[in-house]
C-alpha cells in the first residue's frame, strides 16, 4: 500500500510504506568524542550527548537521533534518557498513529526526546521527504575557529580546497576581543568567503548593540542569536541598528515563534533544527512558512550526527537556499553507520544507492546504556 500526499509546501510528503504497529524500541545513550573541541559561548565540548532511537515495524526498521547541548536546550541528556525509557515501554506494541498522538503531545516540553522518536517513524514508513530519487549536493558551511593571523590563512586556505564557501566564527566570548577577532578574518580573507557569525546567546543588549553598530559589513553574511533566547525584546531592538542581517536561532522552536519573529521584524534569517521540529513533514513546513513570511530560512545542526543530518538534507532539497549547518556529522571520531553520510566538495552528498546502516561495533564502542521493549 502506497500513500503520498501533497503538502502546502509544494513537495510530496506523508507515509509511504503501511506500517500497522510498532513491535521493537531499542535505545542507545551514546558518548561521541570529538575530533575536536567545539568552541561555544556556551562552553567547550569534547563528546556528543547523543541518543539514537530504533523503531521497528518487525519487517523494517527507521531510526532517529537527538543531540543534547545543555544551554541550547532545557532538555538535558539524563532526564532524557529516563524519558526515552518510559516512552519506548509506553509506545511498544502500539499504532504508529496512536504513538504520534502521544509523542505529540510532549513536543512543546521535550522537543528534541519526541524528535528522536518521530523521525524513526518517519524513516520506518519511508516519508517521501527522505527519498532521494536522483543524486543531490547539498551545500554547507564549516566551522571556523583559528585565532591569528598566519592560522586564519591557513584555515581559510584548507576550507576553500575543500569547497566550503561559508564559513561559521563563534562570538559571543569577549566584546573587544571578538570584534578584533572578526575585523582580523575579514582583512585575510579577502572577501573569498561568506562570514555567518553566532554568539549563541552570549552577549546582553548593550554589548550586542555595539557590536551591530561597529562592526564592518564586509562579506558578513548574518550574525546569529547575539541574546537570551527569551529575549525578544532585545532581539527587536539590535536588528533596528544592526548593520548586518539578524538571524534568530535559539528563540525558535516553531511555527509561533517563526510568526513572532516575523511580525516584530526581529530578524531577516531564521534557522531550523530538524531535533526541534518533531518530525520531517514539519521541519518542511516551517521552511516554506519562513519564505512565505517574507524572512530567509537556514537549516542545520552542527551538534548531531550523520541520521539527523542526513535527514535536514534530505528535507532542504527546493527548501533552502543558503549553505546548509548540518556539519555536526564531520566533528566526531567515529560514524555511527557502516556508510558514513558522503562529503565531498563542500557539500552533503545524497546518492539514490545510499541509505544509513548502522554501524553496531561503532555504537557498542560508544554507548553509555542501551534498552529494548518489544510489544
Amino acid at each position: 500500500m502506497v500513500v503520498k500526499k501533497h503538502n502546502e509546501y509544494g513537495r510530496i510528503g506523508g507515509h509511504v510504506i503501511a506500517v500497522d504497529r510498532i513491535e521493537r524500541v531499542k535505545a542507545w545513550r551514546l558518548s561521541l568524542p570529538l575530533v575536536r573541541p567545539y568552541h561555544l559561548s556556551l562552553g567547550a565540548i569534547d563528546a556528543f550527548d547523543t541518543i539514537l532511537v530504533e523503531a521497528s515495524d518487525g519487517r523494517r526498521t527507521g531510526f532517529g537521533e537527538a543531540t543534547y547541548l545543555t544551554g541550547y536546550t532545557d532538555e538535558t541528556i539524563d532526564d532524557a534518557w529516563d524519558k526515552i525509557e518510559e516512552l519506548s515501554a509506553a509506545i511498544a506494541g502500539k499504532t504508529l498513529e496512536t504513538a504520534r498522538a502521544q509523542l505529540g503531545a510532549l513536543l512543546t516540553d521535550a522537543p528534541f526526546t519526541v524528535t528522536a522518536f518521530v523521525t524513526a517513524f518517519d524513516m520506518l514508513e519511508g516519508n517521501a521527504l527522505l527519498r532521494v530519487d536522483e543524486p543531490a549536493r547539498v551545500p554547507l558551511l564549516t566551522l571556523f575557529q583559528a585565532e591569528d593571523e598566519s592560522e586564519i590563512e591557513r584555515e581559510i586556505a584548507a576550507a576553500l580546497a575543500r569547497g566550503f564557501t561559508t564559513l561559521k566564527i563563534k562570538v559571543g566570548f569577549d566584546l573587544e576581543a571578538d570584534m578584533q577577532r572578526v575585523a582580523l578574518i575579514q582583512r585575510v580573507n579577502r572577501k573569498r568567503c561568506a562570514l555567518r557569525l553566532d554568539a549563541n546567546q552570549g552577549y546582553g543588549r548593550a554589548d550586542a548593540m555595539r557590536f551591530v553598530t561597529s562592526i564592518d559589513p564586509d562579506s558578513i553574511e548574518l550574525f546569529e542569536q547575539p541574546c537570551d533566547k527569551a529575549d525578544w525584546d532585545s532581539a527587536v531592538a539590535v536588528a533596528r541598528v544592526a548593520q548586518v542581517p539578524m538571524m534568530l536561532d535559539e528563540s525558535i522552536y516553531g511555527a509561533a515563534d517563526i510568526e513572532r519573529a516575523a511580525e516584530l521584524r526581529a530578524a531577516r534569517f531564521v534557522k531550523l533544527k530538524l531535533m526541534k521540529a518533531g518530525s520531517v513533514d514539519t521541519l518542511a513546513r516551517d521552511l516554506a512558512r519562513i519564505r512565505t513570511l517574507g524572512m530567509e530560512p537556514v537549516l542545520g545542526n552542527g551538534v548531531a550526527v550523520d541520521v539527523s543530518n542526513w535527514m535536514e538534507a534530505c528535507v532542504a532539497r527546493g527548501l533552502v537556499t543558503n549553505a546548509l549547518e548540518s556539519n555536526g556529522f564531520l566533528k566526531p571520531r567515529r560514524s555511527i553507520l557502516k556508510s558514513p553520510l558522503r562529503f565531498a566538495d563542500g557539500a552533503i552528498v545524497l546518492e539514490p544507492d545510499w541509505s544509513p546502516q548502522l554501524d553496531m561495533d561503532a555504537i557498542g564502542a560508544q554507548s553509555q546504556a542501551r534498552m529494548e521493549c518489544r510489544a
